[in-house]
């Protein structure tokens, strides 16, 4: 599955969340490195759903940018 994912820059790093995924989230110093603890953060995530007997989250969210003049 692939998840649609948020990156923002914070003063010293990165913070990355998943809109269809609540309360998964990771801080990395770069963009490469907030995306690896993101992808290890959302394996847990999903494991403990699992193990929980809870479904994963369909990924609903979609991006796209939207210009003014």
């Amino acid at each position: 599955m692939k998840y649609l994912i948020i990156i923002e820059k914070a003063n010293n790093n990165y913070s990355a969340y998943l809109p269809d995924v609540p309360g998964c989230v990771a801080t990395g110093k770069t963009i490469e490195e907030v995306k690896k603890n993101l992808t290890e953060a959302l394996t847990m995530h999903l494991h403990g759903l699992s193990e929980d007997g809870q479904k994963s989250p369909e990924p609903k969210a979609k991006a796209d940018y939207v210009a003014i003049s």
